[in-house]
């Protein structure tokens, strides 16, 4: 073959672009892509995901991780979104200050495109502020304080899980319909930190707004494992209802300790997630709970998630799994309508009012000021030991608030007692 000779600046010969071309596609046969061809490629879509795996958390965020893994799992089999695969990098976040520093490290280094989890609080406010410093979205599964809904919220952060006050106002309207609140002294654990001191102020709201009273307020660290101070305090104090405002572990250690103590006033529980009830077990809890979701409620995709969860996981899926899995689903389908993981797109489409299939009976949107998702809540009973089918079956979910005929906004926190300015 006769050589060509090439002077700066010349145009090369048409046999010497096909030779070129052959050459690349001879490359790319055997994986050998070059440069340019490689740049073509953007790779995966990484999702930053942080929740509690340690501490008093930590059970909580063993089942956020299965969730979000079963939901990654779905979605790269289905072709994944815009023709990329999601790669979710799951890591610990016990506490505020690895929460931030982690954040910022998914960032910086591993090049996420999304923030995504948390269920404490106090580091989800850290997280949403790494995300506002560096303008990337942070999807937030499972942290309940009104004030990241309020004071704190910024124009990257969004919120999947309810908020203290629909977790207060779910209770509160079941026990105000059985007579069990006006005129009623009540008598508030909290647990101490940012969580705690929000769902005991609007617990104290509802309660004063339905003729009812806080008598007193315990506040009670999150390490805290031995709760007969507290249970003698009460027993002074002899009110008419105990609020149990506790988080995490401590709700579990408070129950079987209350059973124990053979108190005979009446628990109204504010918050408790469904693992955490699984570990006090049929014999000791009792009362009403509120929940955002549970593994019996019966719609077709809910089932379809229970049925899935079960055949990876040989267990029932607890609500941090429920929540990580839809808020993945909900981003990726954000993803695929923005046609882009451009953080400015990303939010525009969340605000827009676009629905989301939650796998509840209605679907769910995000208020635009707030970036709330709405979404209906449910309400739980215990059944009696001896209707105890199991360790994982025997609660009761009751039906979801508010009612079908009624706006889902009346659950909510409404935006002339919001203190959220973007």
């Amino acid at each position: 073959m006769k050589y060509v000779k090439q002077t700066p600046g010349a145009t090369p010969s048409r046999r010497a672009i096909l030779k070129s071309g052959a050459v690349l596609v001879g490359s790319a046969a055997f994986g050998f892509m070059p440069a340019l061809a490689r740049a073509a490629d953007p790779g995966p879509i990484k999702i930053g995901h942080l929740t509690p795996k340690t501490g008093f958390l930590g059970a909580l965020g063993g089942y956020a991780v299965k969730g979000i893994q079963l939901q990654a799992e779905q979605i790269n089999a289905a072709g994944g979104v815009l023709g990329r695969k999601i790669e979710v990098i799951s890591e610990d976040s016990v506490n505020p200050q690895v929460a931030s520093t982690t954040a910022q490290r998914l960032v910086e280094r591993e090049k996420v495109v999304v923030l995504l989890g948390e269920i404490n609080s106090a580091s989800a406010l850290a997280i949403s502020q790494v995300a506002a410093r560096n303008k990337v979205l942070y999807l937030n599964t499972g942290a309940r304080s009104d004030t990241l809904r309020g004071k704190d919220c910024n124009r990257y952060t969004f919120h999947s899980d309810i908020p203290v006050t629909v977790l207060a106002n779910s209770v509160g309207l079941a026990l105000d319909r059985a007579g069990k609140v006006k005129g009623k002294k009540f008598y508030g654990l909290t647990a101490d930190y940012l969580f705690g001191h929000d769902l005991a102020r609007a617990v104290e709201k509802f309660v004063g707004a339905h003729g009812g009273t806080i008598s007193g307020n315990a506040l009670v660290a999150t390490d805290v494992t031995d709760f007969s101070p507290y249970l003698l305090k009460i027993r002074q104090a002899n009110p008419d209802m105990i609020a149990c405002n506790l988080a995490g572990n401590q709700v579990t250690n408070f129950i079987k300790q209350y059973s124990e103590f053979g108190l005979k006033i009446p628990l109204a529980g504010f918050n408790l997630n469904v693992a955490d009830a699984w570990a006090a077990g049929p014999g000791n809890l009792t009362g009403i709970w509120p929940t955002v979701w549970q593994y019996k409620l019966k719609t077709p995709a809910s089932e379809a998630f229970v049925k899935a969860f079960q055949a990876k996981y040989h267990t029932q899926p607890e609500n941090h799994a429920w929540v990580e899995y839809v808020s993945l689903k909900i981003l990726a389908q954000t993803i695929a309508a923005a046609k882009s993981t451009h953080t400015d797109k990303l939010i525009a489409h969340l605000e827009s009012g676009a629905k989301f299939d939650i796998l509840k009976a209605r679907e769910a949107h995000f208020r635009p000021w707030d970036h709330q998702l709405l979404q209906e809540a449910y309400t739980y009973t215990v059944m009696s030991p001896d209707q105890a089918k199991g360790p994982h079956d025997f609660l009761v979910l009751g039906d979801a608030v508010p009612s079908p005929g009624q706006p889902l906004e009346v659950l909510y926190p409404p935006k002339s007692d919001n203190m959220c300015h973007m």
